[in-house]
């Protein structure tokens, strides 16, 4: 896949795809529907199938403190949108400047003029361009007069209320890591590279790996059934991971993110790997003693272990394709 940076500033583009318009932030199934048709049409006229995006979030450059916290890095939405067929990507950065241009020259200028756009796909809510100015309706009048379709695509509903990046922000935060996963068609997951800790967690019999995430979004503090892909095995491992203080043990200490990796002893310090995120097993809590801790911490991998042999029997019965 094709990615190209400051895409407004670059005189080089490819031309004549077929474009879907957003920021894509978490790449759910609700932006999914978005992409689906982009790569179908594109594939029905042999034309590119092409992402226009903004990085960073508009509302960092223009009201910081009400900024959401990115459900993916950039690397993440690059690999997801690849995978859902995309096969260029066109990184608008977002500035203050770029915030004030108009609606209308932003579609004359950057998709007919530069890009030479056959067809664009949005959501049905989708607004752009100074004050918000832009819209569907704006966008099918002005590809009638210039030559190209434009499509809105409705929403993806989950228990009467649409699927959002907001919403699916707000299930993570509450540690509703099941729901979230639902509403993106994949579990959470966050990155990061294998630190070396204070190794609490060997001396207490149960040896974790520290992970420095690069996300700031992460779920509520407590136990949680996750996996973690380790790309040097490579393979993917069950484990019981805390997200907390430990207060147990220390008072005043950092939020860390460490992880049991079952039926695993190798060394994987320094290595990056991603930690996906399944249910919410306990919050975190103060015990007795350390050895209180300990007894814990054996009961969280044992109902980490069930949690995953029950998925598996549960997937090996689902129906073929679906």
């Amino acid at each position: 896949m094709l990615v190209v940076q400051d895409a407004s500033d670059n005189s080089d583009l490819p031309q004549g795809g077929v474009v879907a318009i957003g920021n894509f932030d978490g790449v759910h199934r609700g932006q999914h529907a978005i992409l689906d048709r982009v790569t179908g049409r594109a594939s029905e006229l042999r034309a590119t199938p092409m992402v226009v995006t903004f990085d960073p979030h508009p509302l960092a450059v223009l009201r910081p403190d009400e900024a959401p916290l990115p459900i993916t890095t950039p690397q993440q939405k690059e690999t997801l949108l690849a995978a859902a067929g995309i096969a260029v990507v066109l990184v608008v950065r977002f500035s203050r400047d770029f915030a004030r241009t108009a609606a209308r020259q932003f579609v004359r200028d950057f998709l007919w003029e530069r890009l030479v756009v056959r067809e664009v796909y949005v959501g049905e809510s989708f607004t752009f361009g100074h004050r918000r100015e832009g819209n569907l309706e704006l966008l099918r009048s002005l590809g009638q007069e210039l030559g190209f379709g434009a499509c809105g695509v409705p929403e993806v509903m989950l228990r009467g209320e649409r699927i959002s990046s907001t919403r699916i922000r707000r299930a993570i935060v509450e540690g509703r890591v099941d729901a979230a996963a639902e509403m993106l068609g994949r579990p959470f997951c966050v990155t990061g590279k294998v630190m070396r800790g204070d190794r609490m967690g060997q001396r207490l019999g149960w040896p974790t790996i520290n992970v420095a995430t690069d996300h700031r979004l992460l779920p509520a503090d407590g136990v949680y059934a996750s996996r973690v892909l380790l790309p040097s095995v490579p393979a993917t491992f069950d484990c019981a991971t805390n997200i907390g203080t430990r207060p147990t043990v220390y008072e005043n200490y950092q939020r860390v993110v460490e992880s049991h990796i079952l039926d695993f002893k190798s060394d994987v310090y320094g290595q990056r790997v991603e930690l996906g995120f399944y249910k919410r097993l306990r919050e975190e809590r103060i015990f007795p003693t350390v050895m209180d801790l300990s007894a814990q911490i054996g009961r969280d991998v044992e109902a980490t272990r069930e949690y995953f042999s029950r998925r598996r029997l549960e997937e090996e019965a689902r129906p073929v394709g679906l």
